[in-house]
């Protein structure tokens, strides 16, 4: 975890956050009008714990809008495997409660934001890499994308609550064999099956693990792929040459995307609040 006394930047998944309390609430609730809130009441009280874990001193929540940016521009198929969530019914849409979201997060203080020309994953990572040459930053979010963004000064939250997880470079080390440098060549070589991403055939996360170890990174072990010594990795390395480079493309974060509110709005102070007093706040109760 970062250090106690810096300034701190939580940035939050919010989509991400709120698909996982949407979906993984106990059941559906709904207020004394009858309005469904489970999913603005599971956010709210799971940003509250992971604020109250985390202590920042600046927060922002990003969400995906419905402008993908240049990933489907670059891949058709890209997320193609995903719901389309306006042609489903209100109660199993996630997106149906994000009002109620927003307006929580302004009672809270927490400025928030689309992505729009980008995914919120690009967004987070350009705060991310802003904010990190003198702040700490904790990205709170279940997308393992951020995997390669982990660095001395910024880790990744996965809520679970008492279960909760902070994955740093040693954790990464340990649980999957490479660095946070690597994991986009690691993940573009065993795929994604979540973006409808196809790695290599054949190279599951131990043997991607493998040859990063000994050739460093994709490119050296594609101008290496002769050299490998077993035949079906060989071969499969090889044949898909392309698409791994593809892959990368499509799961590297750069940093670049433009911030739209400067890092200096985001200051945070919690004023205590908790769940119920938010949702009382804003109608919602």
């Amino acid at each position: 975890m970062p250090t106690c006394d810096a300034a701190r930047l939580l940035l939050v998944d919010g989509s991400n956050l709120l698909f996982q309390m949407f979906f993984g609430m106990p059941a559906r609730i709904t207020n004394a009008r009858g309005d469904a809130i489970h999913g603005v009441l599971g956010f709210t009280g799971a940003l509250l714990k992971i604020i109250r874990m985390t202590q920042p001193t600046h927060v922002l929540a990003v969400f995906d809008s419905e402008d993908p940016g240049e990933r489907r521009a670059l891949d058709p198929d890209y997320k193609a495997n995903r719901p389309d969530y306006s042609a489903v019914p209100e109660e199993e849409n996630p997106f149906s409660q994000i009002s109620g979201v927003y307006a929580a997060l302004d009672c809270l203080g927490i400025r928030h934001a689309e992505a729009r020309g980008c995914e919120a994953d690009d967004l987070i990572a350009a705060y991310a890499m802003h904010a990190a040459a003198d702040t700490d930053v904790v990205i709170s979010s279940f997308d393992s994308d951020f995997f390669q963004l982990i660095s001395p000064r910024v880790s990744v939250l996965r809520y679970r609550g008492e279960r909760t997880t902070i994955d740093t470079p040693q954790t990464l080390q340990a649980k999957l064999g490479i660095t946070p440098e690597q994991y986009a060549d690691h993940k573009a070589m065993t795929g994604d099956k979540a973006d409808n991403l196809r790695g290599a055939d054949g190279v599951g996360p131990k043997t991607a693990a493998a040859l990063l170890a000994q050739y460093g990174t994709l490119e050296q072990i594609l101008a290496h792929a002769q050299e490998i010594a077993r035949p079906s990795v060989r071969a499969s390395i090889l044949c898909s040459a392309d698409r791994l480079r593809h892959n990368q493309r499509m799961i590297r974060l750069t940093g670049g995307a433009p911030l739209p509110i400067a890092p200096d709005a985001l200051a945070y102070t919690d004023a205590g609040m908790t769940t119920g007093s938010v949702l009382r706040a804003i109608g919602l109760r």
